[in-house]
């Protein structure tokens, strides 16, 4: 996805916003919020509420910039990271909890591969990823539609690389499985 250009560094946008600059939040929000909103809206169905949880993770940022550090991730990412948690926390609120069953089938990495396919059977993992969840979709939704490497995701949702790689194979196995008894 492509940032909008700024008048400002990111150093110089998180300065002003530490020092309670308007022109530091607007540059902010000018830069970022399309990216972290289209991370929301794909969790999110209802639009409305996606614009209220960017807003907020804006609002977060603006209130918490002392705890922004450069050093461990990009600005966006430290964004995408309050609105994640936002957003996981508003699904919970909305969403019945799901204990999902695991079971020991071994299944090679090519059969997991859930990249390809015909025209329905991505329409039908379209409406599965709805059905998991919240934590999961995320994690698909973070790595697939947002091309984001397992280190960063690592920061945004605070879970460690090689869990979240166990995770993400756990997740497109149970994909994968439920797309063999469609078919």
């Amino acid at each position: 996805m492509r940032q909008k250009t700024s008048a400002l560094t990111e150093t110089e946008i998180v300065e002003a916003v530490r020092q309670g600059r308007r022109e530091g939040q607007t540059e902010m929000v000018c830069c970022y919020a399309e990216r972290v909103f289209a991370m929301v809206v794909r969790q999110v169905p209802n639009v409305m509420d996606a614009q209220e949880l960017t807003q907020d993770a804006f609002l977060r940022a603006f209130s918490h910039i002392d705890r922004y550090e450069p050093r461990k991730a990009s600005l966006s990412t430290w964004l995408c990271r309050i609105a994640y948690r936002l957003t996981l926390d508003f699904l919970k609120r909305r969403r019945p909890v799901i204990v999902a069953m695991e079971d020991n089938t071994e299944i090679s990495d090519e059969e997991v591969d859930l990249s390809t396919g015909r025209e329905e059977r991505i329409e039908r993992l379209q409406e599965l990823m709805d059905e998991l969840p919240d934590d999961e979709r995320m994690l698909l939704t973070l790595y697939y539609f947002e091309d984001r490497p397992l280190t960063e995701i690592a920061y945004i949702t605070g879970i460690e690389p090689g869990a979240l790689a166990n995770r993400l194979y756990r997740t497109r196995k149970k994909l994968y499985k439920i797309l063999q008894e469609d078919e």
